[in-house]
């Protein structure tokens, strides 16, 4: 992608300059939601670092009035974020099971063959493509984090380090590769400038080609007070309304939407070229339908999210503050980037938790920003038997309260703090 530095720089409102839309170039007027000043929520402080000052962003969010985008400026270029990128999609096993299941059916559905193409935008290390080699469907993967497309490589999976946009699609063109299926999973909240970034999945598109872009639900963000998925890394968020004005803009049609539970309500929108034979699908009609009934063709709907997740920080600062004067021992589980949001937001510190844990060892040793929780292997809460243990990845709750649920036999409860404040306790009753 040509992530270019950006025009589209969002300051506090007392700025005087105009803020301007990145899909629609409007004047953005409505704050989504303020945030406060935060870190890049991917920027783990080793010990050496502890005493150097770390940078801090803005994270005020816009609505725009006239395309509906939520967005927030590009604080922080896609060069310094993906140079060595801590996220690693092979950590998350119900997320692989995921990547998985869809490679399946779209293989399938499109009846992809060793004569076909996949190319799959921000591959990361290689978690949904690896499925298409059993199957002898080529594919090729884009990743501009060279650490992580390092470990693609390592798979066997054909990687190239880029970031894409209408420049590099030609290049591929160029060298001869049409793909029959373009796969974007979590990756649209990631590209600045939007209208370059799907000009080039035009490009390599073949005619009765496929895309398919997956990214949260914003109808799920608003309604289930999600406010911790908004991050520097992610520069937009995505409601249907919005994409259909995207493709439009690219002479590109929506033939299919699907409606995910992942990462806290996702969706998968299937596209085609304006041109293409492919017919659309009554699911298109039945999301854009849904969307306008929750009033997200409304900007006040955007306007009150700020009361939500006030209540959300209040709510859950509440039961830590009793629970810490109760004499209670609390850690966190996982280190997202959703997480280091919450914590931050809401300036919970190692005043609240000991420490987290994560699966990742990239992470361990190191410390989150800005709150510089120190970060753990999985065995630590074993050993240090915490009485609650804050789920911050908590769109994986069930997976982790699986994979943990010996915790009981201390006696430990899990925190899940989006939507709002939930207890559960591992031997079956949630409080």
């Amino acid at each position: 992608m040509n992530l270019q530095a950006s025009t589209h720089s969002l300051p506090n409102q007392e700025n005087s300059r105009v803020h301007i839309c990145r899909l629609c170039s409007a004047a953005l007027k409505h704050t989504f939601v303020d945030l406060g000043m935060s870190p890049p929520c991917e920027s783990f402080v080793s010990r050496e670092q502890l005493d150097e000052m770390e940078p801090y962003y803005p994270l005020h969010t816009f609505v725009c009035e006239e395309c509906l985008l939520v967005q927030l400026g590009e604080y922080v270029s896609p060069q310094a974020i993906f140079e060595e990128y801590a996220y690693f999609s092979s950590y998350s096993t119900s997320w692989v099971e995921h990547a998985k299941n869809y490679c399946h059916q779209m293989a399938e559905q499109l009846q992809l063959d060793r004569q076909s193409l996949v190319v799959e935008l921000a591959s990361n290390d290689g978690y949904l493509l690896q499925h298409f080699i059993p199957m002898n469907i080529p594919a090729l993967g884009i990743e501009p984090a060279a650490n992580v497309a390092k470990v693609a490589i390592e798979k066997g999976i054909a990687t190239r380090v880029e970031f894409f946009g209408k420049m590099y699609a030609r290049e591929l063109v160029a060298e001869g590769h049409h793909a029959d299926l373009i796969v974007g999973n979590n990756v649209l909240a990631q590209v600045p400038d939007l209208n370059d970034f799907v000009a080039g999945m035009v490009v390599l598109l073949k005619p009765e080609g496929v895309i398919t872009l997956e990214f949260p639900h914003l109808e799920k963000l608003i309604s289930q007070g999600q406010f911790d998925t908004i991050y520097h890394e992610h520069f937009s968020y995505f409601s249907l309304l919005t994409i259909e004005r995207l493709a439009k803009n690219h002479q590109l049609k929506i033939i299919d939407v699907e409606e995910l539970s992942t990462h806290g309500g996702s969706l998968r929108v299937h596209l085609a070229h304006s041109a293409s034979k492919r017919p659309i699908q009554k699911s298109v009609a039945h999301v854009r339908q849904n969307e306008v009934e929750a009033g997200l063709d409304q900007i006040p709907t955007y306007t009150a999210f700020t009361g939500r997740a006030r209540q959300v920080k209040r709510d859950l600062l509440s039961f830590l503050i009793a629970a810490k004067s109760a004499g209670k021992t609390i850690c966190g589980y996982g280190a997202p980037g959703k997480g280091n949001t919450l914590l931050n937001y809401c300036g919970i510190g190692s005043d609240f938790l000991d420490f987290t844990v994560d699966r990742n060892p990239y992470k361990h040793g190191r410390y989150t920003p800005g709150m510089h929780i120190p970060i753990e292997t999985v065995d630590a809460i074993d050993r240090l038997k915490p009485d609650y243990i804050l789920i911050l990845p908590w769109n994986l709750k069930d997976e982790i309260v699986k994979q943990m649920h010996h915790v009981h036999e201390w006696g430990a409860k899990f925190i899940v703090p989006i939507p709002g404040v939930e207890i559960i306790d591992p031997r079956g009753d949630e409080l």
